[in-house]
């Protein structure tokens, strides 16, 4: 019992010392390495929250990045689709150039083609002429020759007898003469209505001032670059449709290097036009809105210079008193003109002519001047109102108060009326004498062409002349002659006789000059 005690004790004490060993080796081992666990655990929780914290970063940097790249994509989006409009832009134009050079190369060689037919119309006719020359004088040689048979026959007859034959023979010579006169003279009737009627039309058209009117209707703006048009003209054409718009003209923008067209019957509008066009350039902001606000300022500069050329020419003209809506109409009177002269300019030096002439004569000079310079006050209104020039002017003046001299000299200043007065009379001729003094007014392009047509034809009519062309404005005549016919020492005496023809026979200014060619060619082939 013992024993068994004993060795229960010691098997008690022996778990006992083993419980103590395994609780000293757990407290010595097992928590040391529990608690390098731990902190492995806490290392491994913190690299995973530096890792998730990381992975967010790359997140929002990517998301930063993913915008960044639309906002480029979309930046480079626009300025590709900018540069593709330009570049259609430019294409456009370039297009439109080139159509603009086929059109003027088409009509160049339509000109050309037109002049050809000309030359050789008028090469066919001078063979023509040329013939019925031969025939003509194959004519008189014949006709001559019977006449001679026709004396040694008469010579046998009484003189009654022979009065009667040769009267009868020279009447049916004299027949075609008299057709060929009569003919000429209804020509030259036709010729002078025609140029009548031109010369009517041409003063209609000046009053209406119509659209097809080509002359004195457009004035050139220069520009201080190319690049100014393209401004001018603005996106898709609103700036210069805004322009005509407001204006009441044409703006051509053409191939014309650094300047632009403005095309207006209207003088008026036309120079109102151009001032706003030249303070748009001058400000550099062209936009619809700022171009209303400039047009509206250069309409009431047109208005103040319209007013201050009218108290100028009645201050040039001494006349007083005139009341602000006559000098209105009498400032629109610069911006007409009547054959190229100057209407208000006309105007001032009728006034000064009949007040001059009155002073001379004792007249009233003071009704003469207002009339002179009020003579033609109806052609500022004359395409607003129904009538004549001198009608309008009659009936602005009485509205206006005008004394009845006055009225009854502008009246009579055409002959409408016969005039009553002596004043009348003086505003009538000093009209006459300024619109008929050289130089006052522009020759016709029908004169022109005609003072050139006669130049060449007397040019033609001189022997051995095989070509004749009339150059520089109607300033050279110059004349290939035919080298079989005429040698070098004719040359000079030919060029001699056709200036001394030309001075005799036609009237032009200043001096033309006379170059006479003799060409000689010599063409071999070899074989």
């Amino acid at each position: 019992m013992e024993l068994w005690l004993s060795l229960l004790i010691g098997l008690v004490f022996g778990i006992a010392v083993a419980f103590g060993i395994l609780v000293w080796a757990w407290r010595t081992l097992l928590i040391p390495q529990q608690r390098r666990l731990d902190l492995l655990r806490q290392q491994v929780e913190e690299e995973r929250r530096k890792a998730d914290q990381a992975q967010q970063e790359a997140e929002a940097k990517g998301r930063e990045a993913d915008a960044k790249l639309r906002d480029a994509n979309l930046l480079v989006r626009e300025e590709l689709q900018r540069e593709r409009e330009r570049l259609e832009r430019e294409f456009r134009e370039r297009r439109e150039e080139l159509l603009r050079w086929e059109r003027r190369l088409s009509q160049r060689e339509e000109q050309l083609d037109r002049r050809m037919n000309q030359l050789e119309q008028k090469e066919q006719a001078l063979r023509q002429e040329e013939q019925r020359v031969r025939a003509l004088r194959e004519e008189v040689e014949q006709l001559h020759q019977k006449a001679q048979e026709e004396l040694h026959r008469i010579a046998e007859l009484t003189p009654e007898q022979a009065r009667q034959i040769i009267l009868s023979k020279v009447e049916e010579e004299l027949q075609g003469e008299i057709a060929k006169r009569i003919y000429e003279a209804e020509e030259r009737i036709r010729q002078e209505a025609e140029e009548r009627a031109r010369k009517i039309i041409a003063t209609a058209m000046q009053r209406c001032a119509v659209e097809v009117a080509s002359e004195m209707t457009v004035t050139t703006v220069s520009l201080p670059s190319e690049e100014m048009k393209g401004r001018i003209i603005g996106r898709e054409g609103r700036n210069i449709r805004t322009f005509e718009l407001l204006t009441g003209v044409d703006l051509i923008v053409d191939d014309t290097p650094e300047a632009v067209v403005i095309s207006c019957f209207d003088p008026i509008r036309r120079e109102t036009a151009r001032l706003a066009l030249e303070m748009l350039i001058a400000d550099g902001r062209i936009h619809p809105a700022r171009i209303e606000e400039v047009v509206e300022k250069a309409r009431q500069e047109m208005e103040h210079r319209i007013l201050q050329a009218g108290q100028e020419a009645a201050r040039a003209a001494l006349v007083d008193h005139l009341p602000e809506g006559l000098l209105k109409l009498l400032g629109r009177l610069k911006f007409r003109t009547s054959y190229g002269q100057n209407v208000l300019d006309h105007s001032v030096e009728v006034a000064h002519l009949a007040g001059m002439m009155a002073d001379e004569l004792k007249a009233n000079s003071k009704i003469v001047r207002r009339a002179g310079l009020l003579h033609d006050i109806g052609k500022a209104l004359d395409h607003h109102m129904e009538g004549s020039h001198v009608e309008i002017g009659v009936e602005i003046l009485r509205r206006y108060g005008e004394p009845e001299e006055v009225i009854h000299a502008v009246a009579a200043h055409h002959e409408d009326i016969p005039p009553q007065t002596v004043e009348a009379v003086l505003v009538l001729v000093a009209d006459a004498l300024s619109a008929s003094r050289p130089g006052a007014r522009r020759e016709s392009f029908e004169a022109y062409i005609r003072r050139l047509e006669q130049l060449e034809n007397l040019t033609r009519s001189f022997q051995g002349v095989d070509k004749a062309y009339v150059i520089q404005a109607g300033r050279e005549v110059r004349v290939i002659v035919k080298p079989d016919q005429v040698d070098d020492a004719m040359v000079t005496k030919l060029a001699k006789d056709i200036a001394a023809r030309i001075e005799q026979e036609t009237q032009f200014p200043g001096q033309i000059k006379v170059t006479v060619i003799r060409e000689v060619r010599a063409v071999e082939y070899a074989r």
